[in-house]
């Protein structure tokens, strides 16, 4: 199975402080927000509209909230106009990055991730300089103590599923867009609620950095996600055990 990069890792436990603060909700509101705009507000028709309810509810988001974020997004309900783009480039190491973001003012949060950047050793990138080396895919967590490994992988690669791979305390599975939704439909047949279940951006092939350089790739990442308009970071960034236990708590 395909290598696993820490940065997934260091996004899964930084999560848990992230919903403390109420950045997760703030995050959902704006996708659910956008997909409407985009699709409409029946997500039995907008696949991305039902993805982002999917994901509020595992969040346990009050209905009203979502409610009220598909209304804003359909125009019955008065809100923020979002804009949403994606930003690349580079950290130390040459570590490609892509920032997708969501912004009523698009200008402030594109200086707020270029100084972001730079001042963690990094730098913005030409418009398509490191997209290509990352592909749209499904990615699902779900708990070890769900299901027994050998199970788990039958059931996904049997339904479509392209990779799994097994860390301390989750299975991460891999999918296309075209069986992401099968996927997901072949755990919940098997009585399993997946821990997460997005689409997002998966690198082609990681570039392990070392020693001090992982810590400042680690602090660039960590900086870029903190920013109130970012909504994801995706990198092929990886490290070592080692050093992301020394660098990634800090």
């Amino acid at each position: 199975m395909s290598g696993h990069s820490k940065w997934a890792t260091i996004k899964r436990s930084k999560g848990k402080a992230d919903a403390a603060r109420g950045k997760v909700f703030n995050r959902l509101i704006r996708e659910i927000t956008v997909a409407a705009k985009m699709g409409g507000g029946d997500e039995n028709s907008n696949p991305r509209l039902r993805s982002a309810i999917a994901g509020a509810k595992n969040e346990n988001m009050p209905k009203k909230n979502i409610e009220n974020a598909i209304a804003k997004g359909t125009g019955t309900l008065e809100g923020v106009v979002y804009e949403e783009a994606t930003l690349e480039g580079y950290g130390t190491g040459g570590v490609a990055i892509l920032i997708d973001i969501m912004s009523d003012n698009r200008n402030r949060t594109v200086a707020e991730v270029r100084h972001a950047l730079t001042k963690h050793g990094g730098n913005m990138g030409a418009a398509n300089g490191v997209a290509w080396m990352f592909k749209n895919k499904g990615q699902i967590l779900v708990a070890k103590n769900a299901i027994p490994e050998d199970a788990l992988m039958e059931k996904v690669i049997e339904a479509g599923a392209e990779d799994m791979v097994t860390t301390d305390d989750a299975y991460e599975i891999t999918t296309g867009l075209e069986s992401f939704e099968a996927v997901k439909n072949a755990l919940s047949a098997a009585g399993i609620t997946p821990i997460s279940a997005e689409l997002g951006k998966v690198a082609d092939n990681l570039v392990t950095v070392v020693g001090e350089a992982a810590g400042k790739v680690l602090k660039l990442l960590e900086a870029l996600d903190d920013l109130d308009d970012v909504q994801h970071v995706y990198s092929n960034f990886d490290c070592s055990e080692e050093d992301m236990a020394k660098y990634g708590g800090e």
